[in-house]
């Protein structure tokens, strides 16, 4: 039903926008742009720019795509017909401008604006024409936004190229706006970066087209522009643009694509330039000044007439701080040079060409320590390479003229691992981190590393979705979003079902990078946390598969590359992992079924390169071979590894004799064996009411019988006997209205080959447990998801805003606005009432976003109290070490801990107090004696 209102109100053909489409029971004089096998003319000015003329040739060919016609594109003579579509840019059409001038069109609302578009439905607006569809643009590419709007509502996929999805066939196409659509963007540039291209990228590159000539840039450019793009960082991994292809140039500016180059190649020249022209020189500027000034005025050569950010200032060579002697006062005269090349190549009037600075590792402690650059040139704030921003703009920042952008990464290559692979950025994460930038007034770039471009669709479009205007996505819309995207690609009937495993995909490769899994990395024994993560990841992928066999044939190739692997691998991947982990647990322990987890591994290996080879071969034909190359398994250190690598796996010689073993949920330790003897199930308690389980397991090949007894009526045993071959799990559980009050201990004894043994079986029934309210210590802990509060306490204009699906388990809860000043005393806080049934110093941890401290001064804090006590202070960035930032950053999380002393059982309430704003608080746990370790912490609490 929701996805049904959201469709209604803001048609999936185009994410977010007012509909201009209609395909049956159009409204009144409505164009009709195709119907009965006949197709509106379209007309745009041969004057007007090529970009523009090339993008209704886009626009002709979508129209074909989903109707039976094929429209004629006009570009001399005067419109005429029923229906016509009249295409063109202030000042470049004299179309457009006749309309403007007769009155007939007002442009008021995009008139001097950057990229504005704007699309109207006109009557009787020419001699000689009834109806006309007119497509403005303040500029080139506010005209070719305003097309591919149209391309869009009529049901084209941006990614119907670059992700083979198929467009819809209708029998009538119409489009209507009585009233004027216009729109414009927030962020001036908004782009991508190629980048860690290789193998995946170069490969399929070489392969359709010999090289990074102009022919594959040319689809590069279409998909930024669909996407409401305009900026593109070329690859450079080997590759130079310029260079590589004279006309690669030449092609983006025709597009009307605007070309930069990455935060290490100033000058419009790319790395590999020096390698090849550089004479074999330093790139070092005290020793080879003179060549690197002509190396930068002839990259500014090679560029005359082309629309470009220039880049400033010098790295050291690879992408690679400069030396140690390198300081503040050369930098400063680099940059200077460089605009003096810039004046003399391009316009003696430096502050008309736009430039940017990368304050990207090493830089920004250059500019913490002093170093400026003039006030027209764009300071571009960098992430840490993980998704975490470094530094958003002052309010004394905010003054520059040139303004403040971001550089972010859904893709890295570096420590503390590389990640290349697959899409591992959920989307409220980077709404997160993208919405601080957009409320910091970081505003005039947005560029992001994507890596080989495919598999990271989902997150790209986002990314220029966002960029557009932010405004339209608040953070209560964000499970929209991908509703309206799977719609618009796959169609309405499994939207919601495809929008929540995309997402779930993400966010569970979100908790930890496929590149940085471990054997161990989830907990074997305690919370069942790595069979609940196996679990979660093949419970989507069955889901994605079932979908699969549901679509029309014509859109599973798209489903594979946009859904069905990335789900799959992904859950291929994870369970690989648990399987060596459990294979080594069980060879610890002599289960017979350790052999068959390494058979397991081995299949699971098997299925990951049949994965890949399914993407290369079968999917569209072989058209995405190379693709999917990128090595993802068995990474030893920050770098990738040069071929998959199966984690090691445990093989044991069985005996032929049957042999009992008994293990149980919660350990490690088996029967027999060390502690065997001492086994004890976790407790069952009331407040849970979940069972637990044993595992009766067989050491030898010949399969024997077992029996289980339980010391008490009231336990339940799902399977109390029977024969083991391999291992058989027994479910254990009581029936709770039969258990009296108390604390007590049960008994199992379990008897088979080798003999018996006696398992303690904890039960926890307080008197009175129905009364009690709020989250119920279990397990020695109080576990809880943030948004679950018992109060939100706002303070003065800061309120709490929740973030959907924002962290490892559940969402996060923040500060809004998030640019808010701090409180000069602790006012703002989040409460949430429990009851213990101990007494004691107990840790509290906070569960936190990784953000970075992206304001000068103190880190960002927040507070902890129980009851009426004073709160404690903490500062998330007190730790500055690189090896807590690599902690933080592997994990997804920052979990920090206090300790408060509570002298009696009872109700307390726990408050969590925001200090500062930009914080996100995803759980809180209370440790009373109990947690045991683990990857996610215990899942939540009881609550009543």
């Amino acid at each position: 039903m929701l996805l049904a209102l959201l469709t209604h109100a803001l048609p999936a053909q185009a994410l977010g926008q007012k509909k201009l489409a209609w395909f049956d029971s159009p409204p009144a004089d409505a164009v009709a742009l195709a119907r009965d096998g006949q197709a509106a003319k379209l007309y745009v000015d041969p004057a007007d720019y090529p970009g523009v003329v090339r993008a209704a040739g886009d626009l002709q060919a979508d129209i074909a795509r989903v109707s039976a016609a094929r429209p004629a594109l006009e570009t001399t003579g005067a419109p005429a017909g029923k229906d016509v579509v009249i295409i063109g840019t202030l000042g470049k059409s004299a179309l457009i401008d006749q309309l403007v001038a007769t009155g007939k069109l007002d442009i008021s609302a995009i008139k001097g604006k950057w990229e504005g578009w704007q699309v109207q439905t006109l009557r009787n607006p020419l001699p000689g024409v009834e109806r006309a569809l007119v497509i403005a643009g303040s500029d080139k590419r506010g005209t070719i936004y305003g097309i591919y709007e149209m391309s869009e509502q009529i049901g084209v996929s941006p990614w119907n190229w670059w992700a083979d999805v198929p467009a819809a066939k209708h029998a009538s196409v119409y489009a209507s706006a009585d009233a004027a659509v216009s729109d414009a963007p927030v962020v001036q540039y908004r782009g991508i970066f190629l980048n860690d291209e290789a193998p995946a990228l170069t490969g399929w590159v070489k392969q359709h087209y010999g090289s990074f000539n102009h022919q594959f840039y040319a689809k590069v450019f279409e998909l930024i522009l669909r996407l409401r793009g305009n900026y593109l960082w070329p690859a450079m991994w080997g590759e130079a643009f310029y260079d590589d292809d004279k006309l690669n140039g030449k092609t983006a500016d025709d597009y009307g694509v605007v070309i930069g180059t990455s935060h290490h190649e100033p000058m419009m020249r790319a790395h590999d330039e020096w390698r090849r022209y550089g004479g074999g020189q330093h790139w070092d500027y005290n020793r080879s000044g003179d060549a690197l000034r002509e190396f930068w005025t002839q990259g500014l050569r090679v560029t005359q007439g082309q629309e470009k950010v220039v880049t400033l200032g010098m790295r050291g060579d690879g992408d690679e701080p400069m030396s140690r002697d390198a300081n503040v006062s050369l930098l400063e005269r680099i940059v200077s040079d460089q605009r003096a090349i810039i004046a003399k190549e391009i316009n003696p009037d430096v502050t008309k060409v736009p430039q940017l600075w990368a304050l990207y590792k090493e830089v920004q402690d250059y500019y913490e320590k002093g170093m400026r650059v003039p006030d027209d040139v764009m300071l571009l704030w960098c992430d840490d390479n993980w998704g975490n921003i470094r530094r958003l703009p002052t309010q004394e920042e905010r003054k520059r003229a040139g303004g403040a952008g971001i550089y972010y990464h859904f893709d890295y290559v570096g420590g503390p691992r590389s990640y290349k692979w697959i899409n591992v950025t959920p989307l409220p994460k980077a709404w997160e981190q993208m919405h601080l930038a957009w409320r910091y007034q970081a505003n005039r770039m947005w560029i992001v590393n994507v890596g080989d471009l495919k598999p990271m669709e989902v997150p790209i479009e986002f990314f220029l979705t966002y960029a557009w205007n932010p405004a339209a996505w608040p953070a209560e819309r964000l499970p929209d979003y991908l509703k309206l995207w799977a719609a618009r690609e796959f169609g309405a009937e499994h939207a919601d079902d495809i929008a929540d495993i995309v997402a779930k995909y993400a966010k569970y490769n979100g908790r930890r990078k496929p590149e940085q899994l471990e054997p161990n990395t989830y907990s074997l024994v305690n919370y069942n946390e790595a069979a609940r993560i196996v679990d979660e990841y093949k419970a989507i992928a069955e889901r994605a598969e079932k979908i699969n066999s549901a679509l029309p044939a014509d859109k599973r190739d798209a489903f594979y590359q946009l859904v069905l692997y990335p789900v799959k691998a992904s859950a291929v991947v994870d369970e690989l992992y648990v399987s060596a982990g459990f294979n080594r647990l069980y060879g610890m322990q002599g289960r017979a079924s350790t052999n068959d987890l390494a058979a397991r591994a081995r299949s699971l290996f098997a299925e990951d390169a049949e994965l890949v080879r399914r993407y290369h071969e079968d999917i569209s034909g072989g058209k995405w071979n190379h693709m999917m190359s990128q090595t993802h398994l068995g990474y030893t250190y920050w770098n990738q590894p040069p071929r998959n690598v199966m984690p090691p796996v445990t093989e044991i010689q069985v005996p032929k004799a049957a042999d009992m073993g008994v293990a149980v949920e919660g350990s490690e330790q088996v029967w027999p064996g060390p502690g065997g003897d001492a086994l004890a199930l976790p407790a069952l308690d009331v407040f849970e009411r979940r069972g637990r389980f044993i595992d009766i397991f067989n050491r030898g090949q010949q399969p024997f019988d077992y029996q289980v007894t339980a010391s008490e009526p009231w336990i339940t045993l799902d399977k109390p006997a029977g024969q083991v071959t391999r291992e058989q799990r027994v479910a254990v559980n009581v029936r709770w209205a039969d258990v009296p009050d108390g604390v007590r201990t049960a008994s199992l004894t379990i008897s088979g080959a080798g003999g018996k043994t006696v398992v303690k079986v904890p039960v926890r029934k307080p008197a009175g447990a129905a009364s009690l309210k709020g989250f119920i210590e279990t397990g020695g802990v109080v576990a809880m998801e943030a948004e679950h509060y018992t109060r939100a306490v706002p303070a003065g204009q800061r309120t709490w805003l929740k973030v959907p699906d924002h962290g490892r388990t559940l969402s996060g809860m923040t500060v809004a606005p998030v640019d808010a000043p701090a409180d000069a005393a602790p006012a703002m806080r989040l409460e949430y009432e429990m009851q213990l049934f101990s007494a004691g110093r107990f840790e509290v941890q906070a569960t936190l976003a990784p953000t970075q401290k992206f304001q000068p001064g103190q880190g960002l804090r927040y507070a902890v109290s129980f009851d009426d006590e004073a709160p404690q202070i903490v500062n998330v960035h007190a730790d500055g070490s690189e090896k807590a930032w690599e902690r933080s950053v592997s994990d997804g999380a920052t979990v920090l801990a206090s300790r408060h002393q509570i002298d009696k059982p009872g109700k307390h309430t726990l408050k969590f107090w925001a200090l500062d704003s930009g914080l996100v608080l995803q759980k809180l746990v209370v440790n009373t004696g109990g947690q045991k370790p683990s990857y996610l912490g215990p899942p939540e609490s009881p609550r009543q």
